[in-house]
């Protein structure tokens, strides 16, 4: 079986490769050019022609060990970097790349962040995530944009207002599709609760009927990124590109009725009893301007409401299913973390939603959760391209190289953390671990705009599954791989065991 799963991934490499070279041709040799000073490149090795050392770093994630990628080459390394490899050269998705290996190198990337380096993407993720062909802007000029137009709401100042939401919808979810259930499969449910609340929060829509549908556009969508990019009628990328299209489509036709829902309505009527719009759909279209006066429009409203929904959807539920699972595989943690949540569930009155001022005190259940996402990130890293030619650490990296920062390089790093394997909470109490060392979220001004989002959505959902459930895995020895997207490999499925009193 392993044999024939290189040869099937040599062989969809070679496919993806040959797209590029007939697509991108100009990249091929884009370094040759460049006149080297007497600082040398980064030590290390481009791998075979054209797919470069793409198939084994796709090869160490299937596995489960990406961290393998990196380590093996700072290993390797050692002796030509001076005994300190904190850099190293390889080609990955046909470029030439520069991998970052330390808290340092994150710290460098971070800070420089339009000054030395921007962020890159390969070209067919334009086209899956951009959408259309009418669209001029690519992945990175939509993130400014969403970031322009988004990041007041997703801030702990405008997320505290939905924290009884979150709170509700939980509550209900659990009832509907995990009470009385003997068993499970947490991947697929921490998906569909993601995307049902992420729903809710968005667009304040609940029709399961509307769900349903957008629902399999979202599956068409990321069945894209991992498919061979071939944008041929019939290949899994066109559909996806198709569901990426339709998607918007369905989100604006919301935010149009939405619209003429709010023109109609009385101002009080569509108002909570603290002066807030009840949704972010609705808030955004009360704002109706950006910072610089000029007017939103309704697709720029649901292109940024997309972004939210798909940009957190995988991470998201990757991130629950890695809690519940250690959750399960640890007892003492769960104990520990049952203790805090029911502290505030004891505080509570009947009927009672969470709060803000609740979320505050769940100091351990955090630092759970940030050990589950130091072990295993959500994402393997994301990429830059130096803007122009600079040094790092004694090395050239010139203009229009690639450079690659990867959590591994740190989270299963000993000097960052001792004991690397172990799973140890502590690790996040007091000062917390080495800065930049922790990096699930990325960091600087592009780090994920959906940070506090995220942190309170994962709260929330610990708090109502731990205080009504206990649970076992049905696989103890099931694993976590990265294809790229991290999912576990039979779906945790779990054994549910409800508290005989909860509330």
């Amino acid at each position: 079986m392993e044999l024939l799963y290189m040869i099937l991934i040599s062989s969809v490499l070679t496919c993806v490769s040959l797209y590029y070279v007939f697509n991108n041709i100009h990249v091929a040799g884009g370094m040759k050019n460049v006149k080297l000073d007497r600082h040398p490149l980064p030590p290390g090795s481009t791998g075979w022609p054209i797919i470069g050392e793409t198939l084994e770093y796709l090869s160490t994630a299937k596995k489960g060990v990406p961290e393998n990628f990196v380590l093996d080459r700072i290993n390797k390394y050692l002796s030509s970097a001076g005994n300190s490899c904190k850099v190293f050269k390889t080609s990955l998705l046909l470029q030439d790349m520069a991998v970052l290996c330390t808290a340092g190198g994150n710290k460098f990337l971070f800070s420089n962040e339009e000054k030395l380096v921007k962020s890159w993407w390969p070209a067919y993720l334009d086209k899956l995530i951009v959408g259309n062909s009418e669209k001029t802007l690519n992945i990175t000029e939509e993130s400014n944009r969403f970031r322009m137009i988004l990041a007041p709401y997703l801030k702990p100042a405008g997320l505290q207002k939905y924290i009884g939401t979150m709170d509700s919808v939980t509550k209900k979810y659990l009832v509907t599709y995990c009470d009385h259930k003997d068993q499970v499969k947490v991947h697929q449910h921490a998906k569909k609760y993601a995307f049902t609340l992420a729903c809710k929060l968005m667009l304040d829509t609940e029709d399961p009927q509307l769900l349903g549908k957008l629902q399999r556009l979202l599956k068409d969508l990321s069945s894209g990124f991992t498919a061979l990019p071939i944008d041929l009628p019939g290949t899994t990328f066109n559909r996806a590109i198709r569901g990426s299209r339709q998607l918007r489509e369905e989100i604006e036709k919301i935010v149009v009725e939405r619209r003429i829902k709010l023109s109609t309505a009385s101002a009080n009527s569509m108002v909570d009893e603290d002066g807030d719009h009840g949704d972010m759909l609705s808030s955004l279209l009360m704002e109706e301007t950006y910072s610089d006066g000029k007017q939103i429009t309704e697709s720029e409203i649901a292109d940024k409401l997309y972004g939210v929904i798909v940009a957190g959807h995988d991470s998201l539920s990757s991130a629950l299913t890695t809690i519940m699972m250690y959750l399960a595989e640890l007892p003492q943690v769960y104990d520990a973390v049952l203790k805090e949540q029911m502290e505030i569930a004891n505080s509570k009155a009947a009927g009672e939603l969470l709060n803000w001022g609740d979320v505050q005190k769940m100091k351990y259940s955090w630092s759970v959760a940030c050990e589950a996402m130091r072990l295993l990130p959500p994402s393997l890293g994301t990429f830059r391209e130096a803007t122009t030619d600079f040094v790092y650490e004694g090395h050239l990296i010139p203009k229009g190289m690639k450079l690659h920062w990867h959590p591994h390089s740190t989270h299963k790093n000993p000097e960052c953390f001792p004991n690397p394997e172990k799973f140890d909470p502590s690790r996040f109490e007091g000062q917390g671990p080495p800065p930049f060392a922790f990096v699930p979220f990325g960091g600087g001004p592009r780090m994920c705009p959906g940070k506090e989002y995220a942190r309170l959505k994962i709260l929330v959902f610990m708090h109502n599954v731990v205080t009504k459930y206990k649970w076992d895995k049905v696989f103890p020895d099931e694993k976590f791989i990265w294809t790229p997207v991290l999912l576990p490999t039979k779906g945790l499925p779990i054994k549910l065991f409800p508290h005989n009193k909860s509330k």
